[in-house]
């Protein structure tokens, strides 16, 4: 009944295996052939691939081969923030285990010596199930970190938003407003990663994980999901934040920045206030603001930053087993 393909050697095309990920439960844009394309030919060893059920699209699986201290490793896509298994709303219990199994008989025919995958979180889901995780647990894959995703929830009454946040966060939030920091959504990549790569590396001494170059391009393939937010003082940018609609319920917020001088005006606050109540219109349910955690290590100062937004958190679990 079930038969698993790698993507290269199948008869699924690029645009199938697209329009599968934009019709399904749990897909997100980090999914998309398209999406993944957009990283250099070199870069990865894909090895992503699909599964038929009676020789009809039921999932597919973004993954790459990779080696790790002498092991094969078969892990979802590095290119990517999710991978794991895509499929449809409707995938019960024993088509999870199904579909595990599948996985690791695959693996192993192949060689690889360890599967890895770092499921999609379950708000990114059209309907709620943990049947893929306890499918995974009780064939054998133990957790290899579960690190915490911050999420405010904007399914709430218009207008309300605001009472949300903490009392700091409110305070701050008008004090912009007085302020006249005037918020729009904007093309100045350029001035803001500028503003990115001083603060990344200020407090992180890291770079920026998209180059200048990638993050236009990506903003080219996507004018529709990747958008550049800007919060301005004087027709001058002094904050920004580079969203991207993963699918239709979910926004994700990346590379959140500043200009440290500008700090007494609270412009961040005012940019998240402004684009939370713009997404909420759209009709997002979400607004992902990404890990504190890294390795389980809290980074408890941007825990209360994201807190004051009313965010709580949620896991984005990462499961691996040793072959």
């Amino acid at each position: 009944m079930f038969k698993i393909i790698p993507f290269a050697k199948s008869n699924i095309s690029e645009k199938m295996w697209d329009d599968f990920v934009q019709q399904s439960d749990n897909g997100t844009l980090f999914h998309t052939r398209k999406f993944l394309s957009y990283h250099s030919k070199n870069k990865f060893t894909d090895a992503s691939i699909v599964i038929l059920k009676k020789d009809i699209l039921f999932s597919v699986f973004s993954s790459v081969q990779i080696k790790r201290n002498g092991k094969k490793v078969l892990s979802s896509h590095s290119g990517a923030s999710y991978g794991g298994f895509v499929h449809r709303s409707n995938l019960n219990l024993e088509e999870s285990f199904s579909l595990v199994e599948l996985l690791i008989s695959f693996a192993k025919k192949n060689n690889y010596d360890i599967i890895e995958l770092t499921h999609t979180p379950m708000i990114y889901q059209t309907k709620y199930s943990n049947y893929l995780d306890f499918a995974l647990i009780k064939n054998g894959f133990e957790y290899k970190k579960r690190e915490i995703s911050s999420v405010v929830q904007l399914d709430i009454k218009e207008g309300e938003l605001l009472n949300t946040f903490k009392a700091t966060a409110r305070t701050a939030t008008k004090k912009a407003m007085k302020h006249g920091i005037e918020i729009r959504e904007c093309d100045e990549f350029e001035n803001y990663y500028e503003i990115l790569r001083m603060n990344l590396g200020m407090r992180h001494n890291v770079e920026p994980t998209h180059s200048l170059t990638e993050l236009k391009k990506l903003n080219k393939m996507f004018p529709n999901e990747i958008r550049l937010w800007g919060a301005f003082k004087d027709k001058k940018l002094i904050a920004g934040v580079c969203n991207f609609s993963a699918n239709s319920k979910v926004v994700l917020a990346f590379y959140i920045s500043h200009l440290e001088k500008y700090q007494e005006y609270r412009a961040v606050n005012l940019l998240f206030y402004e684009i939370m109540n713009l997404y909420q219109k759209e009709g997002y349910k979400f607004l992902d603001f990404g890990i504190f955690t890294v390795n389980m290590d809290p980074n408890w100062g941007l825990a209360r930053f994201k807190e004051n937004f009313g965010a709580r958190g949620i896991f984005r679990d990462t499961f691996v087993k040793n072959l």
